[in-house]
């Protein structure tokens, strides 16, 4: 079995390059790169002093860049030289930890992801807590009661959820519910008030509360289904083995016999999933936390496309590769410590 891991381990090598590779390729050929983002910039900027001076409206909108800067840009950027080149001088950055500098923040990347890691670390915990203690106790009780109206009515609204995105969502309870609603009992957006830090302690967790109710319930929704179901069948699949008769027909009572024998074997493939909890770092949605405005990891990945600031993309998508990639290993390490009958080889 250590083998088996151990090729795995292995496996994540060019499983890295092919993914970092493939999007760093893409980033070299659309259009509107960084350089193309600052020249933007510097022509808007004249145009505004030119019209500003008196120059008309396009008075300072032909701004010729010297051939020196594009140069020296170029070069700066890695664009002086082909792609396959540039990735492996930038997969060599990499490998000693420096994911690059934003041109948007002039800031090493690193530090840029970093401090934004405790508000997705925040959402995502919660979101995967809650939908834990939900979604196993609504599993149990449909696989019990299946086929009866409670089973056929939290399905629909269980797959309503799940066929709803996210963002979507999010944005219909901010209609609803937001500041400015006809109910507005939540704020529109972000992960804190601006003046958090004057509230007393009560009131610094109300307010941290009202920020999270929305987002949490958005990030949650589409893990509801397939948590939900999947407890469901595997505790329909154990109640229909033989050892369950058995303990049936000795008289013990279902409720004994669903918590103590079949329950713990239900949760192999529920307890599997904790392996992913790795991915909770960057578990933000990009487009849900642009709906309500939280400036986590994902909507630093959101900008960052916008911008085109590729050395951030570049950044989130070497944490997040390789986050979801030992999530996968952890995950079938979990699978044999809670059933001892599987073995990898």
């Amino acid at each position: 079995m250590s083998g088996y891991f151990a090729r795995r381990l292995l496996l994540l090598i060019p499983t890295f390059i092919g993914i970092t590779f493939l999007v760093f390729a893409v980033t070299r050929f659309v259009p509107g790169g960084p350089i193309d983002q600052m020249i933007m910039a510097t022509q808007a900027a004249a145009a505004e002093a030119g019209g500003a001076a008196g120059g008309g409206l396009d008075g300072g909108s032909s701004v010729d860049i010297p051939d020196a800067v594009l140069d020296e840009l170029n070069k700066q950027f890695g664009f002086d030289k082909p792609f396959y080149l540039a990735y492996v001088y930038w997969l060599g950055d990499v490998l000693t930890g420096d994911l690059g500098k934003s041109y948007k923040y002039n800031e090493p990347v690193l530090g840029i992801i970093v401090s934004r890691f405790p508000i997705s670390i925040y959402f995502g915990l919660i979101g995967f807590t809650l939908a834990y203690l939900v979604c196993v106790p609504l599993g149990i009780a449909k696989a019990v009661k299946h086929g009866s109206t409670f089973d056929f009515v939290s399905s629909a609204i269980v797959f309503v959820g799940y066929s709803v995105p996210g963002w979507a969502l999010g944005m219909v309870l901010l209609v609803f519910f937001g500041g400015g609603s006809f109910l507005d009992l939540v704020p529109l957006g972000g992960f804190r008030s601006d003046d958090w830090d004057d509230y007393s302690l009560i009131g610094k967790v109300f307010d941290q509360l009202h920020h999270t109710i929305l987002p949490v319930i958005s990030y949650s929704v589409a893990s509801f289904a397939t948590l939900t179901v999947l407890m469901k069948n595997s505790l329909m699949e154990n109640l229909g083995q033989d050892y369950v008769r058995t303990a049936f027909a000795k008289g013990l009572s279902e409720r004994r016999v669903i918590l103590v024998h079949t329950l713990r074997n239900s949760l192999i493939p529920i307890c599997t999933g904790l392996g992913h909890a790795l991915g909770l770092v960057m578990a933000g949605s990009y487009l849900i936390e642009f709906v309500f405005n939280i400036d986590g990891v994902g909507y630093l990945g959101y900008t960052s496309i916008i911008d085109r600031d590729y050395a951030v993309v570049m950044g989130i998508l070497v944490i997040n590769t390789l986050l979801i990639l030992l999530g996968n290993i952890l995950s079938d390490v979990l699978y044999v410590l809670v059933d001892p009958r599987i073995r990898f080889s």
